[in-house]
């Protein structure tokens, strides 16, 4: 069995890692009814012998003594880190797998790039080579991060280069989270567009996240517990309207809600690595099978369904409906519309009892009303998970490879350069050591070029489809 690690950057890449490890420390007690380390729980924690201190042995077999999450957090304003050591999930942390600062980055993506970039460079690096030293098989890095901020787009970024040059061959997946056309921070479109260039030289893969869209996602279940539809309830320690295994209990805080949708987008994901399967997926094989060109290597996901991140007591969805919710933009965890674009590659993982034949069914039902390039008409990845979410019968995780994100990339850009033109802030941004003027120059032409390779893939669509040339034999 494979591991992972997880290195949640910045107040968002916290928050939201908090939710992740709460809900799947509910998920494995809901399976692992005996107390017992396996290899599902091998994936993200280790089983760690404490007796004779908090930095004991490392327990392979038998029963669970004190679970330690794979995980290194990362925060240069210590407040929310603070408060996860001192709520109910302080346990599941190794003191010596934090690193924070006080002052914060100011919401500048240059002070969290080059300056805590350096400054605490060697510092990550132990500690990342500490927390791989205690895995068998280490095969992914999930770097959980927003866009917008200092921290998280700038150290987080700098993290992400030093994963590439020390451990070339683990695969790095990465949640960015993206800020919403009305953010409060003024500098977030350059701090988005810096941050974009080293996603596209950096990363294998990107699950980008629109805060909109998780705010739009949260109303609607809201909306449907509220007006009572389809007889629906909220459970009293719902997941999503109850702040229980939060950080701090009490009253939910505000974003609690969204950061449970990219916490359980997460679970969905890594669901084949942690439980059994008929048709197990493999994070390697997401990279391979869904990214055909490096640099285009943002994946749109959609989860359904919805009230699965509610713990809404609602009738189950029928499954064709589930499968046809994921293709929907309701579900969309960014504002866009994939059935109306042109897809690369598409990923149905799927959790619970459900059969071969019924993803094969779906398939078959919704191809004629998507649109793929020509080249992989075929372009489908297929996994089932039988273990599903905790209370669901079943659940669906839909990654698509797909120029929809192209608009979102497109009006980052026309906000950048609003404040470029008239080099407004870039001050706060030159004083650092080592920024330059350049780097803004390079970061905007980056991503020039990625809309452009988008736009080249939309030109194709709706073309004639042809097949391949095939080799012509000499005799």
């Amino acid at each position: 069995m494979t591991q992972s690690v997880v290195v949640q950057v910045g107040q968002c890449g916290n928050q939201v890692g908090c939710r992740f490890w709460d809900l799947a420390l509910r998920e494995h007690a809901a399976v692992n009814k005996k107390g017992i380390y396996d290899e599902a729980l091998s994936s993200f924690f280790r089983n760690v012998d404490t007796r004779s201190g908090s930095d004991g042995p490392d327990i392979y077999k038998g029963r669970i003594c004190s679970l330690k999450a794979r995980a290194l957090l990362i925060d240069m304003e210590e407040g929310v880190v603070n408060e996860i050591l001192q709520g109910p999930l302080r346990d599941v942390f190794d003191s010596k797998q934090l690193i924070t600062d006080v002052s914060g980055s100011g919401n500048n993506w240059a002070v969290g790039h080059k300056l805590y970039g350096t400054q605490y460079r060697e510092n990550i690096v132990e500690k990342l080579r500490k927390t791989a030293e205690h895995c068998d098989c280490l095969q992914c890095f999930f770097i959980i991060h927003s866009m917008g901020g200092g921290t998280g787009s700038g150290l987080g970024t700098f993290v992400l280069k030093l994963l590439e040059d020390e451990f070339p061959e683990v695969y790095r997946f990465v949640t960015s989270v993206y800020p919403s056309r009305e953010d409060d921070v003024i500098t977030s479109p350059y701090n988005s567009v810096l941050a974009m260039k080293e996603l596209n030289e950096h990363a294998d893969c990107v699950l980008p996240i629109e805060n909109e869209s998780l705010f739009d996602i949260v109303n609607k279940i809201h909306q449907m517990i509220n007006t009572g539809k389809l007889g629906s309830t909220a459970k009293q320690n719902s997941v999503l309207i109850s702040s229980a295994g939060s950080a701090k209990t009490g009253q939910e805080k505000p974003f609690d809600a969204m950061n449970n949708i990219v916490a359980n987008l997460l679970l969905n994901l890594t669901s084949s690595a942690r439980f059994e399967g008929s048709l197990n997926m493999d994070l390697s094989e997401i990279s391979m099978n869904l990214v055909p060109f490096p640099r285009l290597h943002y994946l749109v996901s959609s989860l359904t369904p919805l009230y699965t991140l509610a713990d809404v007591n609602v009738p189950s969805r029928r499954l064709d409906q589930m499968f046809s919710d994921a293709f929907s933009k309701d579900h969309q965890l960014i504002q866009a519309d994939p059935k109306h674009s042109l897809y690369l590659a598409c990923a149905l993982l799927v959790r619970g009892n459900v059969q071969l034949s019924d993803l094969r069914r779906n398939i078959e039902r919704l191809k004629p009303s998507l649109h793929f390039v020509s080249w992989n008409q075929e372009g489908w990845k297929t996994g089932l998970c039988s273990i599903p979410p905790v209370g669901h019968s079943h659940s669906l995780l839909a990654l698509a490879n797909n120029t929809c994100v192209k608009p979102t990339f497109m009006e980052l850009k026309e906000r950048f350069m609003k404040l470029y033109k008239k080099k407004a802030h870039l001050h706060h941004y030159l004083h650092i050591d080592g920024m330059e003027q350049s780097c803004f120059s390079e970061a905007v032409s980056s991503l020039s070029d990625l809309i452009e390779e988008y736009s080249e893939l939309d030109a194709t669509k709706g073309g004639p489809r042809t097949d391949p040339s095939r080799l012509k034999i000499v005799v």
